[in-house]
């Protein structure tokens, strides 16, 4: 796994807006999250709450439940995670003030990039694609043969396996349309 995917693993949907984990930020800061949480509080002032927000505790536990923490009980009880959008990263990079912190706050703001263009721009379905192209081919066969009565055996050959793969997609679409799509990330239920 390179390094953008690990980020990206580590970002997740909370309150409709996309996050990640003190902890998790302060691994990649290479920091302690005692540490990073009390940078975060000297300048509360560059933090508002659309950068960075404390979870609920029902939040926590529904989270903590569904992915793999080994620092779960490193945490005291009573301290609820704080979750920075890509704002806060940023704005953590300026308050963290290293250069690991700079690099990998770079690296961080481009892994929340290219989820962005994933969803904005889903990748090009091949099936589909291979599809409108055999479709092309077939219009351009049957024009090019319209004007002339006389179509030989290769070409009338031609055209029926064009139909037949033409029908195959066409089921191959249908079947995978009725699949759901796996969801990416997590989603913490809305209370």
């Amino acid at each position: 796994m390179n390094q953008l995917q690990t980020i990206q693993s580590k970002i997740y949907e909370i309150r409709g807006q996309r996050v990640m984990l003190d902890r998790d930020l302060a691994e990649l800061y290479q920091v302690e999250t005692r540490a990073l949480n009390q940078a975060v509080k000297r300048n509360i002032e560059r933090f508002p709450e659309d950068f960075m927000f404390q979870l609920t505790a029902e939040e926590w536990v529904a989270m903590s439940s569904q992915i793999v923490m080994t620092s779960w009980n490193k945490r005291p009880k009573s301290a609820l995670p704080l979750v920075f959008t890509e704002h806060g990263v940023v704005m953590l990079s300026s308050i963290l003030r290293s250069d690991i912190a700079v690099q990998t706050s770079i690296l961080i703001t481009r892994a929340f990039v290219a989820m962005r263009q994933l969803i904005a721009n889903p990748p090009v379905d091949k099936v589909s694609l291979l599809q409108r192209e055999v479709k092309e081919l077939k219009e351009y066969i049957e024009e090019v043969f319209a004007d002339q009565n006389d179509i030989n055996e290769d070409t009338r050959i031609q055209i029926e396996l064009i139909n037949q793969i033409l029908a195959e997609l066409q089921v191959r679409n249908k079947e995978r349309e009725k699949k759901p799509r796996p969801r990416i990330g997590f989603i913490i239920p809305k209370q």
